[in-house]
């Protein structure tokens, strides 16, 4: 899955269960979704998101999950069917303007649930955000972070000498935390991927496998002279001191694929990619 295209989730209805008769179009920026937005909406006409049965994204995996988080924090649980005008296109489906509203009827969903990240900056501001993809934390200088790990109340790891580390979701498991040689998880294992990032001291540890349901801490050592950024998605805060991490099931999005394709085959495809 790519860095800007995954989400966190399990396997919803094998099928979308409703008719789908009012459609939002949504589209990137670029000329390709633009006029292909232009283009259905006059064959099958348009409505605002919130009256909509689907959304129909056009563009790839970054506008997807642009779009996901603006029906997220509308709170809304409007499905969205991503049709791919983009470049990778790992959560969105094969463009074609014939028969859409039987597509949809035809759709496999995948319920998602995003993480919370919950950061206090050094001058003990609070910020939260929610992450489809995963949180990560980045020394922002030229000198290794120092953070202590700490899972449901246990410290586990006093001190990580790093460029950074992140939890994924299981989806996410396919973008940064694979590039920074994390394990990919599939969707209905329940777990979290704890991934560090350039991993300094100690040396040889790999990260680890969370349930589902685990609270995650991390602590900012050396403030002053080691200072960490955070970011859930496209949220980023600086000199952060704490971070801590959840998964947040009162928050539900829904995806949409066509049959066979769905999120959870992508993920275990992606395993057998070379």
């Amino acid at each position: 899955m790519s860095e800007a295209g995954s989400l966190l989730g399990v396997p919803g209805q094998p099928h979308f269960p409703h008719p789908v008769t009012r459609i939002a179009f949504v589209a990137s920026p670029t000329v390709l979704a633009t006029e292909s937005r232009e283009r259905l909406m006059l064959r099958y006409g348009s409505c605002h998101v919130q009256e909509a049965d689907a959304v129909v994204c056009l563009g790839g995996d970054g506008f997807m999950l642009e779009t996901l988080h603006r029906i997220m924090s509308d709170h809304a649980s409007t499905p969205v069917y991503g049709m791919n005008c983009g470049s990778v296109g790992f959560l969105m489906n094969a463009f074609a303007e014939d028969d859409l509203p039987a597509r949809l009827g035809r759709a496999q969903a995948a319920v998602l649930h995003p993480l919370r990240m919950h950061a206090v900056t050094q001058t003990g501001a609070v910020e939260e955000a929610l992450a489809l993809n995963e949180v990560s934390l980045l020394r922002q200088l030229r000198q290794a972070a120092k953070i202590r790990i700490t899972v449901d109340g246990r410290i586990r790891l006093p001190e990580l000498v790093c460029d950074g580390v992140l939890v994924s979701t299981p989806a996410g498991s396919t973008a940064y935390n694979l590039s920074a040689h994390g394990p990919i998880v599939p969707l209905s294992a329940n777990l979290l991927p704890l991934t560090p990032i350039s991993a300094f001291r100690p040396r040889r540890w790999r990260g680890a496998l969370l349930p589902s349901t685990a609270d995650v801490l991390f602590e900012i050592l050396e403030l002053d002279k080691r200072p960490v950024a955070a970011v859930a998605d496209f949220t980023e805060v600086r000199n952060v001191a704490s971070v801590a991490i959840s998964e947040d099931r009162s928050v539900v999005t829904t995806i949409l694929f066509d049959p066979e394709q769905g999120l959870s085959e992508r993920i275990i495809t992606e395993q057998f990619t070379v």
